[in-house]
């Protein structure tokens, strides 16, 4: 606890990289949840001790393929009702990952613990510029209370210049 504050935590934790089960790296963190005001994100504060597999070739592979789509893509249900993805679309639910990552850092409180359950809908934006920019609405399941939350998140990536979430929005809970 630090008075007038908020609570500090530190962490000691393994990365496990996603594409490769077998390579893990060692990380500490400072998280400090401010007090009272819930609109401010946790500071983090983080170490990495080593480096997860360099995903380059994926990467261009993945913005090669959406590069030369005649039409934007536009896909729902991800995962489906039985959990699968199809390996096409493993790219956009790991993107949709990294960037509701941040939506929950932004958003994340001591008694909060949210995960990304479902990409409900993604839609590419035509750009005319490098960047490739999807608007997804994610269901986020909020752990502790076990609500369902649809979430709208406006989503930039490059891949020279990673992932970047410009506009997102919780939305009403669907009846």
């Amino acid at each position: 606890d630090i008075d007038d504050v908020g609570h500090r935590y530190h962490l000691e934790l393994v990365l496990e990289d996603i594409l490769d089960k077998d390579s893990t790296v060692n990380c500490t963190a400072e998280v400090l949840y401010h007090l009272g005001n819930k609109n401010i994100a946790p500071d983090v504060q983080f170490t990495i001790e080593g480096e997860l597999k360099n995903t380059d070739e994926a990467d261009n592979i993945f913005y090669n393929r959406i590069k030369s789509l005649e039409k934007e893509l536009v896909a729902e249900n991800i995962p489906d009702s039985h959990g699968n993805v199809s390996p096409e679309m493993e790219p956009i639910r790991l993107l949709a990952w990294v960037a509701s990552g941040y939506v929950i850092w932004q958003n994340s409180t001591e008694n909060t613990k949210f995960q990304l359950a479902q990409i409900k809908h993604v839609k590419q934006v035509k750009r005319s510029d490098e960047y490739l920019e999807f608007d997804y609405i994610v269901l986020l399941h909020e752990m502790v209370s076990q609500e369902i939350i649809p979430w709208q998140m406006t989503v930039l990536w490059h891949p020279q210049h990673g992932v970047q979430v410009t506009q997102d929005s919780r939305h009403p809970k669907h009846a």
